[in-house]
């Protein structure tokens, strides 16, 4: 039973919509979302964008396993003509979980497979592959590095939050030594490497990675960094426009450079008595922080990240996927939910005023750089009407492409769906009832993490894996009449 999502038409969203003061849009005429868009002198087919999301089903040595082979046929076969390849880490000491993907000389053939599959499944179930872009998220994790913790800056609301001994559960400190200006300059040749990597096993663009609070994002609100990576704009944003610069020189031109980018990172929500999310407490003003004020850190302030985006179109960038918060400490800003797992916190605000956070942000940028492609975030909340949201938002120039990420999940054939019954299968439409993410979080797996999927609706993959997460006690909180 939903708490929040409780809406059987577009006219229940659209009166919610006047309720809550958002500016959700809904268009009946899907055809805005299957006109072709032109990328850098290449062209994609629909306005259609498969997430970059971790499947967390690697191999040790950073391969891709059985079920990330499987995970990117589905998503060929599904029809979307942009499919954004997760994040794969440029180095093994980089690496956010002991089974994300990292490509190297030992692991590119398995990469190679991956690109062959995807296309093939993707010829077979569309009849053309000539339109679709297939890319790399190109990552380090930072402070959230799985072997041990890199902490670019000190953050006196994350260092707590953020495990420095696994063994142990000892946080970072004050003490904890940052990241040096040294290791950080070697990092762009680390992303060269991956980057040209990327290019010789088939790839069509590559996205230095910059989210969510990984490295490159916590880089870019660091002000309280000393050194040449810290305090000033040119400062902070001085490793990414290094690390673009460099991977534009060494891919060849046809190859389209791309960036995921936090344009709000916010700050930290924590578990109350109630279970509802609250913010930690922060002191004023906040020490770090990227597309936010330090005395409001509630608020969206894009003046810094439409300055960047400006520069990284200078620097060649031509496809933007607009994104926000931090996985790890404040979930309900990047992806609206409808239930939490069961280490989270309920939503402290309507999901909807989430969703409308994004269409907005992502607006703002669009309309600033109206010939940028720029792929928007947060509609799987939307579930059915989903594409009714997609169609009105790039009817109206909100947007140039529409990135689903888990409704992907739940439905990877979401596109073949519209093209052939113009709606969604109602009965395979994530719920947000974050099965995902509590696989994602469950790390009690021989490997030190379970693959992460849909349970619910492919049962045939993680159906047993389920199964063996609850046995061990990772079972999130089960919704109500569920």
């Amino acid at each position: 039973m939903s708490q929040f999502f409780k809406y059987k038409s577009t006219a229940d969203l659209e009166a919610e919509n006047a309720r809550l003061g958002t500016d959700l849009r809904f268009h009946d005429d899907l055809a805005p979302l299957f006109r072709p868009v032109t990328i850098a002198g290449r062209t994609l087919g629909n306005r259609w964008c498969v997430h970059p999301m971790e499947g967390c089903d690697g191999e040790r040595d950073g391969a891709p396993g059985e079920l990330t082979f499987r995970r990117y046929v589905r998503f060929g076969a599904g029809g979307a003509k942009l499919i954004w390849g997760e994040a794969c880490a440029v180095t093994q000491e980089s690496r956010a979980t002991p089974r994300q993907l990292t490509l190297n000389e030992s692991t590119k053939s398995a990469f190679a497979r991956i690109v062959t599959d995807c296309r093939a499944a993707h010829r077979a179930a569309n009849g053309d592959d000539s339109d679709l872009l297939f890319g790399l998220q190109l990552t380090h994790s930072g402070r959230y590095s799985y072997p041990r913790p890199v902490i670019a800056t000190h953050d006196p609301i994350l260092d707590p939050r953020t495990v420095a001994n696994r063994a142990t559960g000892v946080t970072v400190t004050r003490d904890d030594p940052l990241i040096s200006d040294d290791e950080l300059k070697r990092l762009v040749d680390d992303y060269v490497t991956a980057a040209r990597l990327a290019v010789e096993v088939g790839f069509d663009f590559i996205d230095v990675k910059q989210c969510h609070r990984y490295l490159l994002n916590e880089l870019l609100g660091a002000r309280n960094r000393p050194g040449p990576y810290g305090g000033s704009y040119e400062n902070r944003t001085r490793l990414a426009r290094e690390i673009i610069q460099a991977v534009r020189a060494a891919v060849p031109a046809h190859v389209v450079i791309a960036v995921r980018v936090n344009v709000f990172d916010g700050i930290p929500f924590h578990t109350a008595a109630d279970r509802a999310g609250a913010p930690d407490a922060h002191a004023l003003p906040l020490a770090n922080g990227w597309g936010m004020s330090d005395t409001d850190p509630f608020a969206v302030d894009l003046t810094e990240p439409l300055r960047w985006i400006g520069e990284m179109r200078q620097l060649g960038v031509t496809l933007l996927n607009v994104t926000m918060g931090n996985p790890y400490a404040q979930p309900h800003y990047g992806r609206p939910f409808e239930y939490p797992p069961l280490d989270g916190y309920e939503s402290p605000e309507h999901p909807l005023v989430g969703v409308d956070r994004h269409f907005r942000a992502t607006e703002a940028i669009q309309k600033a750089f109206p010939d940028l492609a720029v792929v928007g975030t947060g509609y799987s909340y939307l579930q059915e009407f989903l594409p009714r949201a997609a169609a009105a938002n790039v009817r109206d120039g909100r947007v140039t492409i529409v990135g689903v990420g888990r409704g992907t999940l739940a439905q990877p054939d979401w596109v073949r769906q519209l093209l052939d019954h113009g709606k969604l299968d109602r009965k395979r439409v994530c719920r947000t009832f974050s099965y995902c993410t509590a696989l994602m979080r469950s790390k009690q797996h021989p490997m030190g993490q379970f693959p992460t999927g849909c349970p619910p609706f492919d049962k045939d993959a993680y159906g047993d894996i389920w199964k063996e997460a609850q046995q061990l006690n990772v079972k999130p909180a089960k919704p109500a009449g569920e």
